[in-house]
Order: C-alpha cells, then sequence, then structure tokens
C-alpha cells in the first residue's frame, strides 16, 4: 500500500476567545465607575463616539442635522455602492460576527439603510437621564488631606535641625495606615548614619503630634500615648495596658488581682480604654468614600408583584454619529483611512450593542433573583432562601460564570434596603425534619437573635444553641454555630458570662 499525500477540505465548529467576546465578558463584571472610566476612555479613542447628554433633544438634533446635510440623506446607497465600504466588506474585518454574540440583535445582517442621518444607537435603549449629569457637589469639593501631608507639616513645625527633619520624614514613610511606625529603628539609624539615641528621641517629638497616637509601634503604646495626653497613664492603667490579651478574653478576675482594682475600678479603667482611638491614622486614610449606586431598583407593583427596573444612572447613553461618518468617509485619501474610519464605525457599534446587551443580561439575572428571594423582600430575612448561581443560570438559560460576573459588585435597590446581588447567594443548611432547607444568612439572623434575647443568669452555650435550633427545624453542627458566631464577632458564652456578671456586679 503506497503513501501518498492528501489535500482535504474539513469543516468544524469551535469556540474561540476573541477580543470582541473578550471585551464583552469584561463590561459585564464592570462596577459602574469602572464602566464610566472605560467608557470615557473609548470616546477619547473613537471620534464616532459621543455621549448623549440628557438635556439634549436628540429628535430635534436629528431633525437639525438631516436638514444641514440634505445630500448625505440623497445618496441612499452610496454606503453600498462606494468601493470598499459595503457592509459586507466591513463586516469581514470583525474577527466574529455580531449575531454569535447577540442572537436577537439584527446586527450586520441588517442593511445600514439609505438614511443614515436618522441611525443613532443608544447603549440604553431608553431616554433616561446619562450618569455624567453634569458636577456634583463633591467633586468640587478640595481633596482630603492624606496622613503623609497631615504629618509632613507637623514635622516642619517641630523640627529645625535639617538631621532631625530627615530622621522624621524617614519615620514618617514607616508609617502604616492606622498610623503605627511598622520600620524598623535601628535599620533607619544605619541607613541614615545617625545614632540608635537620635532616633528614638526624634521618635519621641513625633509621637506628641495629632492626632495623639500617631508613631505607636503597638497596640498598647498607641494606648499608652493617649491616657499620657489625659494624664491617667497611673500604675493600675499601665498594668491593665500591659495585659491587653486578658481584656480580649475578658478575664476580670485576672485583671482586677493584676491592676489592684475592685470591679468598679475596672470597669471605669474599662471605659476609658474604649473611649480611645487604636488606629489613629485611619483618619486620613480613606479621603472621600463613593456612594453606593444601585444597579437595579425594585418596587412593588399594584398587582402584589414585583417592578424590577435597572437604575437609569448607572445607564450611560453611548451614541455612534453616523452622520460624522458620512461627512468624512468620502473624503478618505487612501486605503489606510478607510480601514481606519471601518474600525472604527465597527468598535463604536459593537460597544453599543455591547452595552446594551449587558444591560439587559443584568435585568435578567436580577429579575430571577427577585422571583426567587420573593419570600425575603416580603417577610424579611428569616425567610431568605437558599441559592445558588447554577440554579439562577438554569433558569435564564445562561451560563454560570456569566451570572457570576453580572453579579460581582452590583447592587440592588429593594423596600427592605440596598444589597449587593451576591447577598442573595447563600448556602443551604438542611432541616432537621426533612422540609425545606434554611438560608445560611437566615440561620446566621437566628443565632444573633437567640444571643441577644439571652438572660445574664442563662448564657446560652453553642451546644444549647444547636439544640433551640434543631428544635425549630435547622439541623446544624456545634462546630457551624461556632463559626457563625464568631464571623459575627460575638464572644463565646464563657467571655459573655464574664462581662454580664461584671455588669452586674457594677449595676449593685
Amino acid at each position: 500500500m503506497a503513501l501518498a499525500a492528501k489535500l482535504q477540505l474539513r469543516q468544524s465548529q469551535s469556540l474561540v476567545m476573541t477580543p470582541q467576546l473578550m471585551q464583552s465578558i469584561r463590561l459585564l463584571q464592570f462596577t459602574h465607575v469602572e464602566l464610566e472610566h472605560f467608557i470615557d476612555e473609548e470616546i477619547e479613542r473613537n471620534p464616532l463616539l459621543e455621549r448623549a447628554e440628557p438635556q439634549d433633544d436628540a429628535v430635534g438634533d436629528l431633525a437639525q442635522k438631516t436638514e444641514a446635510e440634505p445630500q448625505a440623506a440623497a445618496e441612499g446607497d452610496w454606503f453600498e455602492n462606494e468601493a470598499g465600504w459595503s457592509a459586507e466588506a466591513i463586516s469581514e474585518k470583525l474577527d466574529t460576527s455580531l449575531e454569535n454574540l447577540f442572537p436577537d440583535d439584527p446586527g450586520t445582517s441588517e442593511r445600514l439603510g439609505p438614511d443614515l442621518t436618522a441611525q443613532w444607537k443608544s447603549a440604553s435603549g431608553n431616554s433616561g437621564g446619562s450618569s455624567s449629569e453634569g458636577l456634583d457637589a463633591g467633586d468640587m469639593a478640595a481633596s482630603a488631606i492624606t496622613l503623609r501631608d497631615h504629618v509632613g507639616e507637623q514635622i516642619a513645625l517641630a523640627f529645625i535641625d535639617p538631621a532631625a527633619r530627615l530622621i522624621a520624614r524617614e519615620l514618617a514613610d514607616g508609617l502604616d495606615e492606622t498610623g503605627y511606625v511598622r520600620a524598623d529603628l535601628a535599620e533607619i539609624a544605619t541607613r541614615l548614619g545617625a545614632d540608635a539615641a537620635a532616633v528614638g528621641k526624634v521618635l519621641a517629638v513625633c509621637q506628641t503630634f495629632e492626632p495623639v497616637g500617631l508613631f505607636a509601634r503597638d497596640l498598647a503604646e498607641c494606648l499608652s500615648l493617649q491616657l499620657a495626653m489625659r494624664d491617667r497613664l497611673d500604675p493600675a492603667m499601665k498594668a491593665l495596658v500591659a495585659n491587653l490579651e486578658l481584656l480580649a478574653r475578658r478575664d476580670f478576675h485576672a485583671l482586677k488581682r493584676i491592676c489592684g482594682v475592685d470591679e468598679e475600678d475596672l470597669l471605669d479603667m474599662l471605659a476609658e480604654i474604649r473611649a480611645l482611638d487604636p488606629r489613629p491614622g485611619m483618619a486620613f486614610s480613606g479621603g472621600a468614600s463613593d456612594a453606593i449606586v444601585a444597579d437595579v431598583e425594585v418596587r412593588a407593583a399594584n398587582d402584589g408583584s414585583w417592578t424590577v427596573e435597572l437604575n437609569a444612572e448607572t445607564l450611560p447613553r453611548v451614541l455612534v454619529d453616523h452622520i460624522y461618518f458620512a461627512q468624512v468617509s468620502p473624503h478618505a485619501k487612501n486605503q489606510a483611512e478607510k480601514d481606519f474610519l471601518a474600525e472604527c464605525l465597527q468598535n463604536a457599534n459593537w460597544l453599543t450593542r455591547s452595552l446594551d446587551q449587558r444591560a439587559k443580561t443584568i435585568l435578567k439575572v436580577a429579575s430571577e433573583i427577585v422571583r426567587q428571594q420573593d419570600a425575603f423582600l416580603v417577610h424579611g430575612v428569616r425567610h431568605l432562601k437558599p441559592l445558588n448561581l447554577r440554579t439562577v443560570a438554569d433558569a435564564i438559560g445562561m451560563h454560570e460564570s456569566t451570572v457570576s460576573r453580572v453579579t460581582a459588585n452590583k447592587y440592588m435597590l429593594t423596600p427592605r434596603g440596598v444589597f449587593e446581588l451576591r447577598y442573595f447567594f447563600t448556602a443551604s443548611i438542611a432541616a432537621s425534619g426533612g422540609g425545606d432547607a434554611h438560608s445560611s444568612e437566615a440561620v446566621r439572623d437566628r443565632i444573633k437573635q437567640l444571643i441577644d434575647e439571652e438572660k445574664p443568669v442563662d448564657v446560652l452555650s453553642d451546644d444549647a444553641i444547636v439544640d433551640m435550633l434543631r428544635e425549630s427545624g435547622v439541623d446544624i453542627a456545634r462546630r457551624t454555630v461556632a463559626k457563625y458566631r464568631e464571623g459575627m464577632n460575638i464572644p463565646s458564652s464563657v467571655q459573655r458570662r464574664r462581662e454580664k456578671r461584671a455588669l452586674a456586679s457594677a449595676g449593685r
């Protein structure tokens, strides 16, 4: 049998991660702020993209531009007849067709049409307002002072000697966001060629800066600096600050013995400790925080159902300026300029359709979440159902990864408050009687309620909480109760019992 080379033609289907598909996936997981930043970059890069300002009358603009450019409307078929500018030729430059991602969108299969002046595309698909509706009052405010700037001003006033000022600035560079010095003082002295005593002297001056507690090396020193400023660092308080681990364990009996005080004095000392700031640098770390803007709004309808709508403020309206394209394309001098304009038009159309698809996908996922968690919206957290991404994905006919991207950093405004979409996805805890499973979030709320209602003489242990939950139909393990309790920063039953006894003694 002779071997011979043959040429065969074979057709096959494959899924390719194209640049357009990657862009659509990225848009899904963008937050409102990230999406605005991305669109601003695209508008700066693409001359055929522009925002539709809310005060603009789009219909009036179209009428004016149609009257101003009668020749563009008259030449209905020039787009197809002009060599190198047919719709088919442009679609060939895409790495995939628009129909592959947006089956409900006619895409390139629909001819651009004769009246180019009337073809404007909006990403939001409605006449809602844009997210950039003028300057916000916060934009006009001065930028917040950082911790470095605040400390730098005090260093300039506190030190005249250039060497001491240099050491102080080096110490300031070693501050973390809480205001603690995390740098090694011996290393600073070696690097600057200074004595360790000189570095310690400069540090002592820096520890007098406002707010008091800055430049501390640990929590105990931070609290000591603030107590010394208040003239309350007596021997008993020094002993208390030196044994903060006993305070964390609420071992009040040991603290009374070490500090040499009775219960009343110890409670007064604890009240003073609570009034201190353990992280003085945090006042300068955040600056102005961004307000949460809900992507979806849920309201009760008259028929007893729920109305789910997208927040118009989170839907940027982006237009494709086909009129400008019609004006400049006939004047393209060479193939490179034609290719550039064609690429701009392709990217602009793709972006607007991707934004429109993003909005539809968010609305579809949010509507299914509302349908699944109807009991929560009516009755509260106790009726939150167990829900996972696969359940929602199967219900709306999408992939689980798509639902995961949609629910990331998106928020829903409901009659019960603003919640992240991920909040509605909770683990399932089996029912002891074989009934419907319980949501982990609902179980956490039940545990917190049981602990809040406990009496000083009857503090509930984790085992007791397990028994009470099982009586109410929740099959849960003791370690799960302990994990949920610790996640809510609730101390153990031993620590709660000590604290309640101390408070009761102080009350007498």
